[in-house]
């Protein structure tokens, strides 16, 4: 195993080695270098070409080495790579298996993964962005080794068709025939790409060719193939020196006789063209000679052989020269050590070409250092430096140095290696220079020194000291000023240089002056109307001085002065100060309504310059008119307004007034305003005022509204050298006076209709609805109100009350509920607001009332006994839609008859309410008190209604008034009380009855006596009808008193305390802790130990229920009955109740409540009673409350009761149900994605307060920090930490700060009653005493650590609102989004906090003595909302129509048009598309920019579902030659909503202009273009730029564009045309070629010399060379092609017209110029003229 494996590698080496050691050329270092790459198809394509030429035609070799080479695959097959291979794959596979093998994240797996992202998971996300970033680099590698591959392939082929064309035209020897090399040079270096190659790190040509390659290819000439030629070793090896003859003579033999054996001598055609001259000249010849004459007088050996001898002969006349007398790297000159000795040229690379470079460059010494240089020096000092001179040739030179002419450097004697001042070869000679500095300025100086050279060597020397650098602008603008004024503009001037410098300022005119000390001042350098502070100042590298310039001008023109600042290094710099004065200038130029004028004869102001008349306004409207004033100066001008009374006087026509005459009176009475009524007039800009009116009272309004300028300073004369002690003064001016006028009209109100007539009769109680309207005709709102009602009746409207806008109607609707039946006449009033008379709305109606109907007319008693009792039962029925009210009673009339007062009927009931359409019993009881017959009348009244009449009869037999028992009569019996019955209470049952004949019947007594004494004298009789005396029934006993106990104990807790009546003052009511607005419960227990039924009483004394709230009853739901038997809406139902039931009881406005469920009631014997007692509080705090319970005649028991209530009673909800939550946790407030640095976003939030109280809050926001080394915060504050303040945020004094708001600590809320008792008598003792007086007036408050302040992020305003009890507020939260870094790829959570620390103004909400007690501030939970937002930059994802970018490519013969004759088209347009996609979940707003020659069209950006698109034009700046381009910009923001995408037309315009641009030198090309020329000789115009996507943060995203315009390059076979001496008037032709693939244009300039000195006149007679075709058209180079190439014939005729010139010589040029701008090519012609017939053309004879 070992030995084979061995001899396989051994194997291999060795055939690597062949391939190395076979040649010296520069392909054995290829061959070396190869085997590396063999792995990949790339290297192997590159390599196929080189290889083949390199060892393909070697069959054997003569020399030591005779390894046998591997034989070679055919031309165009990959040559096998199994014994150079590096890859270890099948290495990896063995050991990992599947690891390796296996795709880890497929394809598939990984799309899908890309398009599922959106996960909350940041790894994850993270993990997909690392994937597709993945993905995408090996889709590129993928396509960069596609396009490698498809570019070499193309190569190879244009190199097989170059070659093909060559073997062709190449004429090879009949000898050479047998050999298989190729005649002709590789042409694959100059078709692949060699750059392109090297940019991906693979091998290119220009590796293995060391010749430079030249700009273009050679004239093709007959050359013979490099295989025909002799190699310099192989003649070497093969042919000695001692038997040269011979060797010759056999070779040629050899090479005619043996054509089998013959040894192949090989090697690239590069090698060959190395070979000495005589070898190449003994290979030319060796062919078949072309003479045949000559091949008849000397063979070809002996010709060889003597001219061999000759060449010998004349090299024994050859001696070497002085090389110290020649240039280096001439021919006798010696090398030089610096630069190698230039190759010969060769014959047969480049024909007639002299390429040998000038020696003339070459340098002989060189100087180290190349540059003396000082730097930080100092006056006084003397610096040297040391310079050397070094000898680079091969050869001793000598030299001469020619000192410095400054008298700065001098420079000393030089030092040589030798005697003689000859400097050997490398050897060095030096010379010491020294530098005296004056100053601190900048020197310059230099040292010639003299060689044998063409150039003299120059040694500059330098001396430069870092200059102090400073930041100050040469112009300091102060800006405008008002005159008289002063100003003081700061500037900085910082010292960014390297070194400290000294400066001092003074004015230009003192420059230069006599000494620094006259012009130096300690305060302002003054040069008026200007002044500089400081004058003289040092700055050391880094520090900033503040240079303050004062301005006080004194006229209206520009002031500008120069200052010169001078440094102690000799250097200036000169600064001009400028400034400009103003005046105050305004102008009032827009009046809303335009500009009143008075009536003939009105009086006006005097003085007023405008004159405004409102329209006749109603009492409490408002009138308003802009104003628009502008303030034509360039300074800020602070203002008020002053309201006057006016100055009225009458003037005759001519008549001025004078001003002591008037008077300035404020008018306090006024009803005009304007806002703002102060402020800041900013600089030249137009200024917005509201003018209003509003009247008070029915009168007219006449004022003057005066604009008055605040600190305006007086102008003053400003004198040369007295700006220190100038003075300035500033007063108030009135710069604008209005003159305001306005009246007052009444209301004008109309009813529609004016009266109300309802018709018919209508029930009495039932609600009658009529509509009507009302117009307001008047010229402002008004508010109404209606009346309601009279005496008898109840009449209003809807809307009772209301606004109704100018020249508009409401419709109203009348409620006319009758009271008395009856017509009726009313007038209704409607009060008008600030309107002296109301409206009146006459109602005209009749009502009627209800109706009863006794079922009989008649009733009939029948026969009664004496002391008999009769019941008799009547109907009584409502036949009306209204509830009846009834009495009915016995005639008056018939009682009167009968001389009775009192009516024997009881009639129950005598009187009722019966429904509508109900029926109502009565029964009638007749007792026969006498023997009588009566008929009478009963009398049914029914109210609001018709009178009822029912006859009534009965009689009644004489009896007597005892019967006895034996009787079948009844008996009656009723018991009576003895002496002791008002301290007792007896009840037999039944205590009367009767007794029929024998009966007997058992009765049940009940004692309940009322005192603890014995009960002895206590008889209970019993009356008998019938009997005399009645029967008595003795009683006696003593009772026991009331015995009850009270407990308390938790609601759903068994343990309770009995602690009453024997330890009353223990007891205790403690709810403790309570959140807000839940229930908190507790049980109270009463026991009643004795067998005594007792009343109950339990009553609050200070924050019990309202008895209102008691008895409101529920209301039912209105909903459909089958949805009420639902569990969910019965538990909403159930809820709502129980919120409706707590706001009920908080109703008191004290913020908390105790509420018993049984507050009064019975206490049965032996009874034990649980009674639920609730505490409710909608407002946070401590309260202590006491519950006084009466039980019967016990004394009354106080129990203390105490409750904490603790959270935040504004929410931004409005609170449906109770929370269980103590803090409860207000909704997230979120602003969703924004774009980064984007516009400000705002909510608008309402915030409820279901508290009592008015409550302010101070707002701060936080941004969370999580921070292991800050948990608390320590906070100090002098005086209150949230002061009221006003509307601008600032500090109002302070009110009385209450000992709540001073404590900063939270308090705890005792779980113990005693606690609670104890602070709440404390509170009551200490009410008495002043809380003032202890005040604290430094606050300190330990808080824990959850966030930083930051307003930057999240804003609220206002910062303090103040919340009205059970109202609402409105607070705005503003949230900035941040500007992201560049870095910055997915969105940024911006999360804060916004804390509102609640406080209460009101003293006595905070603290009642005894009562509550509510703390504050910090003490208090704040109200905490949180925040949320995400920012992500603004980014638009960008696909393309190909994967290549935004690309073109053109040809400059695209504007030549299919039709040539039509001339060169000015412009073609090529257009791309892009698209656009919006993959976020915000908007994108975005403008396209570009430039041209790239544009977007404005039909080119195509909306996807949005129709919102356009392009316009936007100037974008200048280029250096002063061309503008223009940028297509959307001129109209176009925006990209989420998910959705837009088309993009990018156009590049190809024109002659962008041509001409490849004619500008390299220093004036305009930005974006390059010209790039391949080594090919192929030229492009490459224009790049970036479509710029520009988004409203400012941020910009960038798509590169590309356009590359290949540009033609026209050649010529020849520069020049001789056509030799030519007789007269003979036409001669000679015909050449033009290489390109363009249209061409061949113009002519002809130049023809003078009889003088070579002076040269340009000919005005007929040309002497004509040129056909004078223009045509190239076609472009196909693929793998030879360029096309046009014949010109250039004809030359020498003109007789002047036969003293015909003879002379006639030169011109001819210019071949291309259409599309490329560069002209010139050829030489040259002719002459002659009349010797020996110069006529032989055709001619």
């Amino acid at each position: 195993m070992e030995t084979g494996r061995a001899r396989d590698r051994q194997s291999a080496e060795s055939g690597s080695y062949a391939f190395r050691g076979a040649t010296w050329t520069p392909t054995s270092h290829l061959a070396g270098i190869r085997s590396p790459s063999e792995s990949t198809r790339l290297s192997s394509l590159t390599y196929s070409e080189t290889f083949h030429y390199g060892f393909g035609g070697r069959a054997r070799r003569v020399g030591p080495l005779t390894l046998q080479p591997l034989p070679e695959p055919q031309l165009l097959s990959l040559r096998p790579t199994s014994l150079r291979t590096q890859d270890i794959s099948h290495l990896l596979t063995g050991v990992f298996r599947n690891l390796y093998t296996n795709e880890v994240i497929g394809e598939d797996l990984s799309a899908s993964l890309i398009k599922a992202r959106g996960s909350e998971d940041a790894r994850h996300e993270e993990f997909v962005d690392e994937l597709q970033r993945i993905r995408e680099l090996y889709k590129q590698r993928l396509d960069e080794i596609e396009m490698l591959e498809r570019h070499i392939i193309q190569a190879r082929a244009r190199a097989l068709a170059e070659k093909e064309r060559i073997m062709q035209l190449a004429e090879v020897h009949v000898l050479d025939t047998f050999v298989k090399m190729p005649p002709a040079k590789s042409m694959f270096r100059w078709c692949v790409d060699s750059e392109l190659l090297q940019k991906h790190h693979l091998i290119c040509p220009d590796d293995y060719y060391g010749d430079a390659a030249p700009f273009c290819s050679a004239p093709k000439g007959i050359s013979i193939p490099g295989c025909s030629k002799f190699t310099f070793s192989c003649e070497k090896r093969s042919v000695p020196k001692k038997h040269l003859t011979k060797q010759l003579e056999d070779s040629c033999k050899k090479r005619l006789t043996e054509s089998k054996d013959e040894l192949a001598y090989t090697v690239d055609s590069l090698t060959g063209d190395s070979c000495s001259k005589v070898k190449r000249k003994a290979v030319k010849k060796a062919g078949p000679p072309r003479n045949k004459k000559w091949m008849s007088h000397l063979a070809v050996p002996q010709r060889e052989l003597e001219r061999l001898l000759l060449a010998r002969m004349e090299s024994r006349n050859h001696f070497l020269k002085n090389p110290r007398f020649f240039p280096p790297n001439t021919p006798y000159g010696g090398k030089s050590l610096l630069f190698p000795p230039k190759k010969p040229v060769l014959m047969g690379d480049f024909q007639g070409g002299d390429l040998e470079q000038s020696c003339a460059d070459t340098p002989v010494f060189l100087a180290k250092p190349s540059i003396g240089f000082f730097t930080d020096y100092e006056i006084g000092p003397v610096y040297e430096m040391v310079i050397s001179l070094q000898n680079t040739t091969a050869t001793s030179r000598y030299l001469r140095v020619l000192p410095p002419s400054t008298p700065y450097f001098a420079l000393g004697l030089g030092m040589f290696p030798g005697k003689g001042g000859m400097v050997a070869p490398g050897m060095t000679c030096q010379y010491t220079v020294q530098f005296f500095p004056d100053c601190l300025g900048d020197f310059d100086d230099f040292i010639l020194v003299e060689t044998q050279s063409a150039h003299t060597l120059l040694i500059p020397l330098q001396a430069r000291r870092p200059p102090p650098v400073l930041t100050l602008s040469p112009v300091l603008d102060c800006g405008y000023c008002l005159i008289g004024g002063m100003k003081i503009t700061r500037f900085i001037c910082k010292n960014v240089g390297f070194s400290v410098g000294k400066f001092c300022i003074m004015p230009k005119k003192s420059w230069p002056p006599p000494s620094f000390r006259a012009v130096a001042t300690i305060g302002f350098v003054e040069q008026p109307p200007f002044g500089i502070l400081p004058s003289v100042f040092e700055l050391a590298p880094g520090q900033a001085v503040c240079m303050e310039v004062l301005f006080l001008p004194t006229s209206l023109e520009k002031a500008e002065q120069t200052f010169v600042i001078v440094c102690d290094n000799c250097q200036i710099k000169e600064l001009v100060t400028v400034g400009i004065g103003q005046l105050v200038a305004l102008d009032l130029i827009y009046i809303s309504g335009e500009e009143s004028q008075p009536e003939p004869g009105e009086l006006t102001d005097l003085t007023a310059q405008h004159f405004i008349r409102f329209e006749p306004e109603n009492l409490q409207s408002t009138a308003r008119k802009q104003l628009i004033i502008r303030n034509a100066t360039h300074v800020e001008l602070p203002f008020h307004w002053q309201t006057m009374k006016p100055n009225l006087q009458p003037l005759m026509p001519g008549e001025t007034f004078s001003l002591d005459s008037l008077k300035y009176h404020p008018d306090r009475e006024t009803a005009f305003s304007i806002l703002p009524e102060r402020g800041v007039l900013s600089p030249h800009a137009d200024h917005e005022f509201i003018l209003s009116f509003s009247p008070h009272e029915p009168r007219d309004f006449h004022s003057v509204l005066q604009m008055v300028l605040e600190e305006v300073p007086e102008p003053m004369n400003l004198e040369l050298g007295k700006l220190k002690d100038s003075s300035y003064s500033v007063d108030d001016v009135i710069v604008l006076e209005i003159e305001v006028k306005g009246s007052v009209e009444p209301f004008q109100v109309l009813l529609e209709p004016y009266a109300l007539i309802i018709p018919g009769e209508n029930y009495i109680g039932i609600n009658v609805k009529k509509n009507f309207k009302m117009w307001n005709n008047s010229k402002s709102p008004i508010r109404y109100l209606w009346g309601k009602g009279s005496d008898c009746h109840i009449i209003e409207v809807e809307p009772c009350t209301g606004t109704i806008e100018p020249n508009e109607v409401e419709d109203f609707e009348l409620s006319f509920t009758g009271g008395v039946p009856g017509p009726t006449c009313q007038d209704l009033l409607c009060e008008i607001q600030n309107s002296p008379s109301p409206v009146v709305l006459h109602i005209e109606a009749a009502f009627k009332g209800p109706a009863l109907v006794i079922n009989v007319s008649a009733l009939q008693f029948g026969l009664l006994r004496l002391g008999q009792k009769a019941t008799n039962s009547i109907q009584i029925q409502n036949v009306s839609q209204l509830p009846a009210t009834w009495c009915m009673r016995e005639s008056l009339v018939c009682l009167q008859e009968r001389h009775e007062g009192v009516s024997p009927f009881n009639i129950e009931p005598s009187s009722g309410q019966i429904h509508p359409l109900g029926e109502c019993r009565v029964n009638i009881t007749l007792e026969a008190k006498q023997c009588q017959r009566l008929q009478t009348v009963l009398e049914l009244e029914v109210v609001n209604g018709p009178r009822e009449v029912t006859n009534l009869t009965w009689a009644c037999p004489p009896s007597n008034r005892y019967t006895h028992q034996c009787t079948l009569l009844p008996t009656r019996f009723h018991w009576l009380l003895g002496h002791q019955a008002s301290i007792c209470t007896v009840k037999v049952s039944p205590r009367r009855g009767t007794l029929g004949p024998s009966e007997e019947r058992q009765l049940s007594l009940e004692l309940t006596a009322h005192t603890q004494e014995e009960l002895s004298d206590l008889a209970l009789p019993c009356t008998v009808s019938g009997m005399k005396e009645p029967l008595v029934l003795g009683i006696s006993g003593k009772s026991q008193g009331l015995q009850v106990t009270i407990a308390i104990s938790m609601e759903g807790s068994d343990s309770s305390t009995e602690l009453w009546p024997a330890r009353l003052e223990e007891l205790r009511l403690d709810f403790g802790t309570v959140p807000l607005r839940s229930r908190e419960s507790r049980r109270l227990t009463l026991t009643n130990h004795s067998p005594i039924q007792t009343p109950f009483t339990l009553q609050f004394e200070y924050f019990g229920s309202p008895q209102s709230s008691r008895n409101q009853k529920p209301s039912l739901p209105d909903m459909p009955p089958a949805l009420l038997k639902t569990s969910r809406i019965r538990e909403r139902l159930a809820k709502r109740e129980q919120l409706n039931f707590m706001e009920s009881m908080l109703s008191h406005g004290k913020g908390a409540a105790f509420f018993p469920h049984i507050s009064q009631g019975m206490l049965g014997a032996h009874q034990q009673l649980s009674i639920d007692i609730t505490g409710y509080a909608n407002m946070w705090g401590e309260y202590w409350d006491n519950l006084i319970c009466t039980v019967g005649d016990l004394p009354p028991g106080v129990i203390p009761v105490h409750m904490a209530v603790v959270g935040c009673p504004i929410s931004s909800r409005r609170t449906t149900c109770y929370t269980t939550d103590q803090l409860q946790k207000e909704p997230v407030i979120r602003f969703g994605t924004q774009v980064s640095g984007g516009d400000t976003v705002t909510r608008v939030l309402r915030l409820n307060n279901s508290s009592p109280c008015d409550i302010r809050l101070d707002w701060e926001t936080y941004t969370p920090e999580d921070r292991e080394d800050r948990l608390v915060e320590l906070l100090v504050f002098y005086g209150p930490p949230f002061p009221l303040r006003d509307q601008d945020g600032n500090d109002l004094l302070c009110p009385e700060t209450p000992e709540s708001s001073s404590s900063f600590w939270s308090p705890s809320p005792s779980n113990e009653s005693d606690s609670s008792h104890e602070a709440a008598q404390s509170a009551e003792d200490n009410s008495g005493v002043s809380d003032r007086a202890s005040q604290k007036i430094i606050s300190v408050v330990l808080r824990e650590h959850d966030g930083v302040p930051a307003d930057h992020l999240y804003c609220i305003s206002p910062k303090q609102v103040v919340i009205p009890a059970g109202g609402s507020s409105t607070i705005s939260i503003s949230f900035t989004p941040m500007v992201l870094g560049p870095d910055t790829l997915h969105k940024v959570e911006c999360v804060g906090y916004a804390l509102g620390f609640m406080s209460l103004d009101d003293e006595v909400e905070r603290e009642l003595p005894g009562r509550r007690r509510r703390l504050q501030d910090f003490a208090a939970g704040p109200l905490r909302l949180d925040l949320c937002s995400s920012v992500r930059p603004a980014q638009l994802s960008v696909e393309l129509d190909y994967g290549g970018g935004v690309e073109f490519r053109h040809q400059a013969s695209d504007l030549i048009p299919e039709q040539p004759c039509t001339g060169v088209l000015s412009e073609r347009v090529t257009t791309h598309h892009l698209k656009l996609s919006n993959t976020t979940e915000i908007p994108q707003y975005f403008w396209l920019l570009v430039s041209r020659p790239f544009s977007v069209s404005q039909e080119g950006a195509s909306r996807r579902r949005a129709p919102q698109e356009g392009a316009s034009r936007r100037r974008a700046p200048g280029r250096e030659q002063g061309c503008e381009e223009e940028q297509a910009r959307a001129g109209k923001q176009l925006v990209l909503h989420p998910r959705e995408n837009m088309l993009v037309n990018v156009s590049f315009s190809l024109s002659l202009e962008l041509l001409s641009y490849q004619k500008l030198p390299a220093d004036q090309m305009l930005p974006g273009v390059d010209i790039q020329q391949h080594a090919s000789g192929e030229k492009e115009m490459v224009f790049t730029q970036n479509l710029i996507l520009e988004f409203p943060n400012q941020t910009t995203q960038v798509v590169p564009l590309r356009a590359t315009v290949v540009v033609p390059e026209l050649q010529l076979s020849t520069s020049w045309v001789d056509f030799g001496t030519c007789f007269v008037d003979e036409e001669r032709v000679r015909e050449l070629r033009g290489l390109s693939g363009w249209r061409l244009e061949l113009p002519m300039l002809c130049v023809l010399p003078s009889l003088g000195a070579g002076q040269q006149e340009p000919d005005k007679d007929p040309v002497a060379f004509k040129v056909s075709p004078n223009s045509g058209l190239l076609e472009a180079r196909l693929v793998n092609a030879p360029p096309n190439t046009i014949t010109l014939q250039v004809f030359f005729t020498a003109s007789d017209l002047h036969p003293h010139r015909s003879s002379e010589l006639y030169e011109s040029t001819l210019v071949v110029e291309g259409m599309l701008g490329e560069k002209a090519c010139t050829l030489r012609l040259r002719g002459q003229g002659s009349y010797d017939e020996k110069y006529v053309s032989p055709h001619q004879l």
